[in-house]
């Protein structure tokens, strides 16, 4: 996810998976160090927003906006109404 610039920093990713806030495949996802595969489904809720990915690619370093673009297909978005 912070590969992806789904989320600012890798602490980040790392407590939205711990606190159950990060689903593979539909599965909650409880190890931040989980290996995911091309094709996976990655569903995020953020803080008003669920964002449902599909991996497209891997990067070896964190790259700009434009090329983590490139490493996910998003197949949905959700915001909560306040």
């Amino acid at each position: 996810m912070w590969h992806a610039r789904v989320v600012k920093a890798r602490t980040s990713a790392a407590e939205l998976v711990v606190t159950g806030h990060v689903r593979i495949n539909g599965t909650r996802e409880k190890s931040p160090g989980h290996a995911i595969k091309l094709g996976d489904v990655i569903t995020v809720a953020l803080d008003r927003t669920v964002r449902v990915l599909k991996v497209t690619g891997f990067n070896e370093r964190r790259g700009d906006a434009a090329s983590a673009r490139v490493l996910y297909e998003e197949l949905g978005t959700k915001s909560s109404a306040t």
